[in-house]
């Protein structure tokens, strides 16, 4: 009898590793959607996802994972881990809501199938000699939780990380923005507004005047430019001359350099607002910048193909729906230093997009608990043919 050569072994053992990670996802399905929709029902804004979180860790808990809370002092972060091979794999996870929009951007669908993804890649880690790490990261949406845990050496010895994000559809490269935030104050002088307005120095009127200036200088602004941004506090009463406002606003390009740029000149604009007015211009980052993201397009490709095989279909991320795949995100920092992925995951949406309400009632229908079995068992398969592909598993060893 002939022997089976040590490809076909090679082989079969791939085809029983992708067999167990679809089976552990299945076996999961019931607890993943209902960690989605748990998280869904009560969202969190960015620091405070103190539910979250924790229910993030109790499922990693029961699926044997060492779990970490209060990861590196970060309260809302967490890391669980499983296996001790050398090749290092992360699947990060998110679960900060906005304000006053919930889950309009569909975070809890990244923390229930990055949960998937892990305990999937997790049940064979031992057969292919890797270690999982399932990293919770909070507040991504303008805060930068991955930065802070950057900073602090959560991705040192990191061979990759991944993670996918609901849209409209699905997209498969990730092309975001760079994006600096910025935190805007003018100090005035108050006073009566009809009695003694001559005696004013109005911080509002600065605001406004900074305001225009953007508008017009749009115009003469690349096309791959966002600026945009809110006033949040404008004053306290009509009759007072408002002597202090503050907001926020971004300033976005397609590389950090164009981002730099842009900043260059809207900080101009806002320097007009306080020269004309008299009032004291307060200005600075909110955060550390954002910067654009660099697919590996190796393990792009096996997600891709991973991703068809359950039956996605991808869209071009430069028009219509598919621009989600434009949005900033802080797992670009990360994808500067570890290779990475950022595929969308559509959730069957529209016309709804992202970061409007339609969007967060969207992220609990029968499509999005789809999209957390399909980008759960995505991911993990991609993890496995990582680690599975002598060329992949060598580069990203280092070898």
């Amino acid at each position: 009898m002939t022997q089976p050569t040590h490809a076909a072994n090679a082989l079969q053992a791939t085809n029983a590793v992708r067999a167990a990670i679809l089976a552990e996802v299945n076996s999961h399905s019931e607890s993943l959607i209902a960690l989605s929709h748990r998280i869904h029902a009560n969202p969190e804004i960015a620091w405070e996802e103190y539910k979250s979180s924790t229910w993030v860790a109790e499922a990693m808990s029961d699926a044997g994972f060492d779990v970490e809370t209060n990861y590196l002092d970060v309260e809302t972060a967490v890391s669980a881990t499983k296996g001790s091979g050398p090749l290092h794999l992360v699947v990060c996870a998110e679960y900060d809501a906005l304000p006053g929009l919930g889950h309009a951007c569909g975070h809890n669908i990244i923390a229930s199938s990055s949960v998937g993804a892990a305990i999937a890649a997790g049940r064979v880690a031992d057969e292919l000699g890797i270690t999982v790490t399932l990293m919770g990261t909070p507040a991504e949406e303008g805060e930068g939780g991955k930065l802070v845990l950057m900073d602090r050496g959560a991705f040192n010895g990191v061979h990759a990380a991944v993670m996918s994000h609901p849209g409209p559809v699905d997209v498969a490269e990730a092309r975001p923005y760079a994006v600096t935030h910025l935190d805007v104050r003018y100090h005035g002088k108050a006073a009566h507004a009809a009695a003694y307005p001559e005696d004013g120095i109005n911080a509002n009127d600065a605001f406004t005047i900074a305001q225009v200036a953007i508008g017009l200088l749009r115009q003469q602004l690349s096309n791959e430019v966002r600026v945009h941004g809110l006033v949040t506090k404008a004053g306290d009463a009509p009759n007072v001359i408002p002597e202090f406002t503050e907001g926020r606003w971004y300033v976005r390009g397609t590389t950090s350099a164009q981002m730099d740029e842009a900043f260059e000149r809207i900080k101009h604009c806002f320097e007009a607002g306080a020269l004309a007015t008299g009032a004291t211009l307060e200005l600075g980052p909110s955060g550390a910048p954002y910067v654009e993201f660099r697919t590996d397009f190796e393990l792009l490709d096996k997600y891709v193909r991973n991703a068809e095989e359950l039956g996605r279909v991808f869209t071009d991320g430069n028009v219509g729906l598919g621009r989600m795949s434009r949005a900033s995100t802080d797992m670009g920092n990360v994808s500067q230093i570890v290779p990475a992925i950022h595929p969308y995951i559509g959730i069957d949406s529209a016309p709804a997009v992202n970061h409007q309400h339609q969007f967060a009632a969207a992220a609990i229908t029968g499509a999005a608990d789809r999209a957390v079995l399909d980008a759960a068992t995505g991911l993990a398969l991609t993890l496995a043919d990582a680690a599975t592909d002598p060329q992949t598993r060598n580069r990203l060893l280092g070898n």
